[in-house]
């Protein structure tokens, strides 16, 4: 059955509303029920202990004394509701009963010898009867039964059964009808988000759910639906400009390459131009080409951390100096052509390990950028130690700083600070965004501070 969300939650009240109801409804009745028996047991308990003074013993037989004036008083008054007694012998046969029974009797009942009470039928009305023993000299000699018929009450019963159902079914009609009325008023928010939702596409991104006016669960509800448009908004417009960025970048090289062939093709030239027009399209090619693997690492860095899916190589662990050592060593021609002076403080032991595929990656990147623009004869200081908090490498040139306004967009891909004042240094702004998205990954810490002119101190804690 498909029903919508507003006759669910009306359905769903109305059951639940329904069951409590019929609980009360039936505890309402079997009081109702057990208070009418009470009275009529009660009556019924005095009038048998009443007749038990009315008897007469002579061995085994069992009589009522003056029956004759009880004939006579119920000839003369008419009885609304009238009491039949009648007595037993311990077997259960008859030895006397009242004028009123006339041709009928009582039944006896063998399991209720000590007093207890019981629905029977006289003929074809329905009874309520005690049976009670007559006792001689500690002996049960016999049993008085009395009894009250039960029409008037069962009447009672039934009407009272009757108004409950009805009650019940027009309740439950009336509460589904209220409950829907009350259910569509709750869900008007939800259409409003339904219908703000259903305007948004990718090219409409700046539009949002409006906040209910009650703090409850639809305001969370909303409220998080708004950051997730927020989020989903910046998403898209980081990809628009990283598009925007990785196009332009391709196309600078791609440009100058087809530039120098189509001059290189005009007319005849010597060996000497050809060489050095090769070697300058070669040279654009490998710009092309690390910008291209470098895009395809921050492609790989995003699918793991959206997947957690970290291969193998990931998980291998290695020694923080020792990284160091390796990294400073692939760039020691860099180092030497600067005459740079390397300052290193390896305040730990060789067992400070970090994960080598994350941490190779990271401390290439911030100590290639350190060497790149660090100015000549100048310090490059590296400071591993062991914290609390984990294990700080600190890295600080002395080169050309950026500009304050500037640090909080360095980790943007193919941001750079001030390009047009050192076109000389080759670079796309990619490597602390590949820093960033690597030290994510294995969730270390990346601080960056620098003064322009000074130079640049980056700490990464592992």
């Amino acid at each position: 059955m498909n029903l919508s969300f507003r006759n669910r939650i009306a359905l769903h009240y109305m059951i639940a509303t329904a069951l409590i109801v019929a609980v009360i409804f039936s505890v309402v009745f079997f009081v109702v029920q057990e208070t009418v028996y009470q009275n009529l047991d009660s009556d019924l308990s005095y009038e048998a202990e009443k007749h038990t003074g009315e008897i007469k013993i002579l061995g085994d037989s069992i009589h009522f004394i003056n029956k004759d004036e009880w004939a006579e008083i119920e000839h003369r008054e008419i009885q609304v509701n009238p009491v039949f007694i009648q007595i037993f012998d311990k077997g259960g046969n008859l030895m006397d009963k009242s004028p009123n029974l006339k041709g009928d009797e009582l039944s006896f009942n063998e399991l209720e010898q000590f007093g207890g009470h019981f629905n029977k039928n006289l003929g074809e009305r329905p009874i309520r009867q005690i049976q009670i023993p007559i006792e001689q000299n500690g002996k049960i000699k016999g049993y008085v039964a009395a009894a009250m018929s039960l029409e008037s009450s069962n009447m009672v019963f039934l009407k009272l059964r009757n108004v409950l159902i009805i009650s019940y079914l027009l309740l439950l009609v009336g509460l589904y009808y209220v409950s829907r009325f009350l259910a569509g008023r709750s869900i008007v928010p939800i259409k409003n988000i339904i219908e703000t939702t259903n305007r948004i596409t990718k090219n409409n991104l700046n539009e949002r759910v409006d906040l209910p006016a009650h703090k409850d669960e639809l305001f969370d509800l909303s409220s998080s639906i708004n950051e997730l448009l927020q989020r989903i908004e910046n998403a898209i417009e980081k990809e628009r400009q990283f598009t925007s960025d990785a196009s332009h970048e391709l196309r600078t090289p791609l440009s100058s390459l087809r530039g120098t062939l189509e001059v290189l093709i005009r007319k005849p030239r010597e060996q000497f131009e050809y060489q050095e027009k090769i070697k300058y399209s070669l040279s654009e090619i490998d710009r092309m080409t690390t910008i291209i693997e470098e895009l395809l690492l921050l492609a790989r860095l995003d699918a793991n951390a959206k997947s957690n899916n970290f291969v193998s190589k990931n998980t291998i662990f290695q020694s923080l100096p020792i990284l160091i050592d390796e990294i400073l060593s692939r760039y020691k021609n860099e180092i030497s052509a600067k005459n740079l002076i390397l300052d290193l403080d390896m305040e730990t032991t060789n067992e400070s390990l970090v994960q080598q595929y994350y941490a190779n990656i990271i401390l290439d990147n911030i100590i290639s950028n350190a060497i790149k623009y660090s100015k000549e004869n100048s310090n490059l200081h590296i400071i591993v130690s062991d914290t609390e908090s984990g294990i700080k490498c600190i890295i600080t040139d002395e080169g050309i700083g950026i500009k304050k306004e500037d640090i909080e967009k360095l980790f943007n891909p193919f941001f750079r600070s001030d390009a047009l004042n050192h076109k000389d240094i080759f670079g796309n702004g990619l490597g602390l965004s590949i820093a960033k998205k690597a030290a994510d990954a294995i969730n270390a810490e990346l601080i960056l501070e620098s003064e322009l002119g000074v130079g640049t101190k980056i700490t990464v804690i592992f």
